[in-house]
């Protein structure tokens, strides 16, 4: 049995959800055009339930043991707020990526991010042994750059002018 402990955080818990209640609130979350803009590069689409559900379905059904994907979830009410994940662990390596989004935007600057990244980082270190995560994030983006830099995070490199958004690079 895991410890729940491994999962908890000071305002937030790491869950697992099925796939039709996480396209719930992917789909609730992806009709915020900012929210889209600060967690893609990809242009502003708009899915169906139906259509995240599938996406989410294939992505886990090809996983290949190196996604680890959770549900963020509030200690305050118990509230789904956003996702979190691992992906692409190397083994051989010891490295991943990671990625995080807060999708309630009453909830952003108030510390939920920085506490399930930080969750996240000792699941990855401490009980998947591994040595290093990684991230990418939009210099337009200064509250997640905050937000990494106090989970830890150095930055390391810069891809210049690499995403057009806005009709700026």
């Amino acid at each position: 049995m895991l410890d729940e402990a491994l999962f908890q955080g000071e305002l937030v818990r790491l869950v697992a959800l099925d796939a039709d209640k996480v396209a719930e609130h992917f789909f609730k979350w992806d009709h915020d055009s900012e929210y889209w803009r600060l967690l893609a590069a990809e242009p502003a689409m708009s899915y169906s339930k139906k259509q995240i559900k599938d996406l989410i379905e294939k992505e886990l059904d090809g996983d290949k043991g190196d996604l680890f994907f959770f549900m963020i979830q509030s200690l305050q009410d118990w509230r789904i707020i956003g996702q979190i994940g691992l992906d692409g662990v190397k083994w051989t390596h010891g490295d991943t990526f990671v990625g995080i989004s807060i999708g309630e935007r009453e909830l952003w600057s108030k510390g939920y991010g920085t506490d399930a990244m930080r969750v996240i980082l000792r699941y990855a270190f401490t009980e998947l042994n591994l040595q290093r995560v990684s991230l990418t994030v939009f210099e337009y983006n200064p509250r997640a750059i905050r937000s990494y830099e106090k989970a830890g995070f150095v930055v390391e490199g810069r891809l210049r002018k690499i995403l057009l958004r806005g009709g700026r690079r």
